[in-house]
């Protein structure tokens, strides 16, 4: 045991200090630090940390040795990012002392008080701390550096070191007390004009010329740093090495630790710019609504709103600081007040004047198309006309384009009725025929596609908001139209997407819709906590007496769907639902997800209850072929494939392109015996049947379907196959309490129990990066697994959080689903009850050391399945300007000169040359029909892309977003390029109920097959 905080000096080894919670040390043989305990004079607020200090002994720092010879490629690269790590840390233990030393100290020398100590020590807060910390984690790292060639071994050292609660504590009281750092130099800069010299001297000093503010913040950005560079340690460790696991519980907890941090960090800002808000408003209903409690801060951003005039002219534009709020969106003035060389020192924070505020719900965002809007009075519709102006140069804005699509779509008709009047000549003429005719009408069919595309394009970075104003004289009430000029497409979609899901948040079933049944209640759901978006029934009223199985996701890109639609629709493509029962039918429901709410468009009845579904992505080309070297024999393209398996034994292989749903193969497995489950990887289809074993199917030669032919048996025991999980080199099948391991192509296998009682059998796996979470048949944990050295790592109870609010179902819980889905495990229980659980989602080891959540909806019976849905946008959506240099090519090669006019005329205004597919008439038969026969017609023009042969039909695909002739797969996108993910759950079971304390609230049919949709927030990565 440590002694209470005295003012003795004792000293401690290693060893032992690892052991205490809130010391900072680490085994490392005989080396010994001396502790200095005594309550600090500071503050109060510092009772309880241990001022740790080295002893007299000098430590030198950590030094890698000379490499030596006869390492392998991997060695040589794992000790270069140690050296990095070495290197990295001692620059960031140098920046800490350098504030320390260089800043604080002098700033506290009574001689030379430039301000109070009073203001002084409230901004260097909790940095001696943290120097503390990592000055005995790099006296730990020199010993373990010089051990290196013989143990290679660093992962254990950094779980050690910050694991640590202090860590977490000293880092997150820290990050908390930046903000009000920042503040209190901006306010001395301004007050204390020797303070501001102070710090210009300091920098004007520094060989690098970092300024405080760029020393403060090295704290904030230390753990991505340490994630990075450990990401690449683990990349060149191989999977046998003692140090790979240890790698990944040092990636999990540094994960962990900076998520934390960053939360913290985000709400201290928040709270910051709400509280100078609040500050800046004249209006006190405002004031008083800003100050409660129950608003949040989802997004503020500075955006340029711009007023246009009616020919297109920018007529202001100025920059404004617009906050969406929970249920408030509020556009303000920025009014930045302080000397102008403060800024580069520290950022100066911005004062608001509020120009307008509006309710969420009443606001409504306007796309390119949509300029008449409805409101609120059935009789008065307000229409704005808006511009675009890009690049310094002005383009036809929204309304005069839609003018000009009017034009187009008018002249075609014109055009269709001459061309029906044309082939009605008697005579034959090479210039005046229904082959002119046609011609003519594919132009005009290319322009009004370029025509959308410009429309489509100024819709990209516009965001139009109708926003209610005050009534007029009458007590009508009036909108008026906003236009923001967001920094970019990415912007955009970011502000549409928040506005839509703070929206739902509004909903009474989202009034909370999440609650921490580990602290009852207390904690504060997050906005980017999961959204009850919908929930539908399943099957008409005549088939509810089937049970569901299991649900996959389809994926498939929409091309009509527009830039708002795609930014709040959910996950682009179709949710398969597959059901069965006792009879001897089963059934696949299929919904589109094109739009805000799924909608059943197919029904495929089957001859047997299907018990399980497998969507097979269509296997990837190599590298080389990517790059341009064509193989001599390519397979043949079938896409990406849905597997369904049958209770008679029968599996069906569908194309995914369409909702056709077209059976492209139908195969028996040997024996007839049920398939349970399916699991599929790049090579093989992997079948778990009743009998205990599994199908191994690999692709036909030349094909991308399987070969019924190529079935091979691995026998995994005696009784039904529960569940496969397919990892990178092999799948995991269970039987009872045993998991067994098959290894790829050759089919090894290795068992191990994951359960103590035999008669428990894994129901569930879900795999996240270095681990297996695992369901079981009875009872009401879930445990976790390495995937590679099958150690049970962790186990979790989740009976406390699914029994909270479910008065009158305090029954055993038990897990039906598992789920894995932007860092949370999802658990659906027998009750019908959700919870969600934090979990890492970097390569880590998926350890859950976080506050679950569990959902206020919830189902009657057993949640029967969970599924995730994602789609990504479209890459064309991020792009400033798509298509507009295609549109100026096509104005430079459709625009030609008239040459056929007199010379002395003045060339009359250029027009449009209608010419698709053809160039000359001259090949047409009849003779040129001309006022002036012997003069030729002007030469056709030369071949440019616009004129290229091609289809110019653009009407192919149906106007119904849920269904079309040929869907695409999602495109593969450029290298290097953020990809923007949306993101829902689906759960499935019966009925509906909302939980309330205490009480408990069923709507609708509680036998009902229901889904219950869950929208997340749009995300951004690499």
């Amino acid at each position: 045991m440590l002694p209470a905080p005295t003012t003795v000096l004792t000293d401690y080894p290693f060893n032992t200090l690892l052991h205490h919670p809130n010391i900072f040390c680490l085994s490392s043989g005989s080396l010994t630090v001396r502790v200095l305990c005594f309550p600090t004079e500071e503050n109060d607020d510092d009772a309880g940390y241990l001022d740790v200090t080295v002893s007299e002994v000098k430590h030198p720092p950590p030094q890698l040795s000379p490499m030596p010879e006869g390492l392998s490629p991997q060695q040589v690269i794992r000790r270069h990012i140690l050296g990095s790590i070495v290197q990295s840390e001692t620059s960031y233990v140098d920046s800490l002392k350098r504030i320390l030393e260089e800043y604080q100290k002098p700033l506290l020398q009574p001689e030379a008080r430039i301000l109070s100590e009073r203001k002084v020590r409230p901004i260097f807060y909790r940095l001696r701390e943290i120097l503390q910390c990592h000055s005995m984690f790099q006296i730990a790292m020199a010993s373990r550096v010089a051990e290196w060639d013989v143990s290679e071994k660093i992962g254990d050292l950094f779980v050690a070191s910050f694991s640590k609660s202090m860590v977490l504590d000293v880092y997150s009281e820290y990050v908390n007390n930046f903000t009000n750092a920042m503040e209190l130099i901006k306010k001395a800069c301004i007050s204390k004009p020797a303070f501001l010299e102070f710090l210009k001297k300091k920098q004007a000093s520094s060989p690098d010329r970092i300024t405080l503010y760029g020393l403060m913040v090295k704290p904030i950005q230390r753990f991505p740093q340490f994630i990075l560079l450990l990401q690449d340690m683990l990349k060149n460790t191989p999977r046998d090495h003692p140090d790979r696991l240890s790698l990944q519980l040092a990636l999990t907890e540094l994960e962990t630790l900076a998520e934390r941090l960053n939360e913290q960090k985000r709400v201290a800002d928040q709270v910051a710019e709400i509280q100078q808000l609040a500050r800046s408003v004249g209006d006190r209903q405002l004031t008083k609504l800003l100050n409660s409690d129950q608003r949040q801060l989802i997004l503020c951003e500075v955006l340029i709103e711009t007023v246009y005039g009616e020919k297109g002219q920018v007529l202001k534009s100025k920059e404004r600081k617009v906050f969406l709020l929970n249920d408030t969106l509020i556009c303000a003035n920025i009014n930045i007040k302080g000397p102008p060389d403060i800024s580069s020192l520290v950022p100066i924070g911005p004062k608001y004047t509020v120009k307008w505020s509006a309710p969420l719900l009443q606001t409504q965002v306007v796309e390119v198309g949509q300029d008449s809007f409805q409101n609120k009075d059935p009789g008065k519709r307000l229409i704005m006309k808006i511009e675009l102006c890009v690049s310094g140069k002005v383009f036809l804005g929204p309304p005069r384009l839609y003018q000009d699509l009017d034009e187009l779509q008018h002249d075609l008709s014109v055009v269709e009725q001459v061309t029906l009047l044309v082939g009605t000549l008697q005579g034959t003429y090479q210039n005046l025929n229904t082959a002119v005719g046609q011609d003519w009408c594919l132009a005009l069919q290319r322009l009004i596609r370029i025509k959308e595309e410009e429309i489509q394009c100024a819709n990209k970075c516009r965001l139009r908001l109708a926003v209610p104003g005050k009534p007029d004289k009458s007590g009508r009430p009036v909108n008026f139209m906003v236009v923001f000029n967001t920094p970019s497409p990415l912007s955009k979609i970011y502000w549409v997407n928040r506005l839509h899901l703070a929206k739902i948040a509004q909903r009474e079933e989202n009034s909370p819709g999440w609650v921490c049944a580990e602290d009852d209640g207390k904690t504060r759901p997050p906005f980017w906590c999961p959204l009850l978006a919908c929930r539908i029934p399943i099957f008409c009223p005549k088939t509810q007496d089937l049970k569901l199985e299991a649900a996959l996701h389809n994926p498939v890109q929409c091309s009509l769907l527009g830039f708002s639609a795609a930014s709040t629709s959910l996950p682009q493509g179709y949710l398969w639902v597959a059901s069965g029962g006792d009879s001897n039918q089963g059934q696949v429901e299929i919904f589109s997800l094109n739009r805000s709410t799924p909608r059943a468009v197919k029904s495929i009845q089957l001859g047997a209850p299907v018990l399980c579904l497998d969507h097979v992505t269509e296997p990837c080309p190599r590298e080389e072929q990517e790059e341009g070297e064509v193989a001599a024999k390519s397979t043949a393209r079938t896409g990406n494939t849905i597997c369904v398996g049958l209770q008679d034994g029968s599996i069906h292989v569908y194309g995914s392109v369409d909702t056709a749903a077209q059976v492209l193969l139908t195969f028996s497995t040997p024996d007839s015996c049920p398939v349970l489950c399916l699991k599929h990887s790049d090579s093989f289809l992997f079948a778990g049947l009743g009998n205990g074993k599994v199908a191994v199917y690999a692709r036909k030669s030349g094909e991308g379907l399987w070969d019924p032919e190529s079935c091979r048996l691995v026998t995994v025991g005696n009784g039904p196959i529960c569940t496969l999980l397919t990892l990178e080199n092999a799948v995991w099948a269970s039987i009872a309490n045993h998991v067994t391991v098959i290894q790829g192509s050759s089919l090894h296998t290795q068992g191990f129990e994951v359960h103590p009682e035999p008669g428990v059998s894994v129901t569930h796996m879900v795999l996240a990066g270095g681990g297996v979470w695992m369901a079981f048949s009875e009872g009401s944990s879930i445990r976790l697994f390495h995937t590679e050295t099958l150690e049970h790592l962790q186990e979790i109870n989740i009976s406390t959080r699914s029994t909270f609010l479910n008065p009158g179902h305090q029954g055993v819980v038990r897990v039906t689903s598992l789920l894995i889905c932007q860092g949370l495990l999802w658990v659906g229980t027998a009750q019908g009850i959700v919870v969600t659980l934090p979990v890492p989602k970097l390569e880590g080891i998926p350890k859950i050391t976080g506050k679950g959540m569990t959902s206020l909806n919830a189902h009657c019976g057993p949640v029967d399945f969970l599924v995730a849905t994602s789609s990504t946008l479209s890459p064309d959506m991020l792009k400033r300007e798509s298509g507009e240099r295609r549109n100026e090519w096509s104005r430079e090669s459709l625009s030609q000169p008239d040459c056929s006019s007199p010379q002395g005329e003045p060339p009359r205004a250029k027009g449009v040359l209608l010419q698709y597919r053809l160039r000359s008439t001259s090949k047409l038969p009849g003779k040129l029909l001309t006022a002036e026969p012997n003069q030729s017609p002007c030469g056709a023009p030369l071949e440019t892309p616009e004129h290229s042969p091609e289809d110019g039909s653009i009407y192919e695909l149906s106007e119904d977003p849920d269904v079309w002739v040929r869907g695409q797969p999602p495109t593969r996108e450029g290298r290097g390029k953020d990809k923007v993910t949306s993101v829902a759950v689906f759960s499935g079971g019966r009925g509906f109920r909302r939980l309330g304390e205490g009480t408990t609230a069923v709507n609708g049919d509680p036998n009902e097959n229901t889904l219950m949709v869950w929208q997340l927030p749009l995300t951004v990565c690499p």
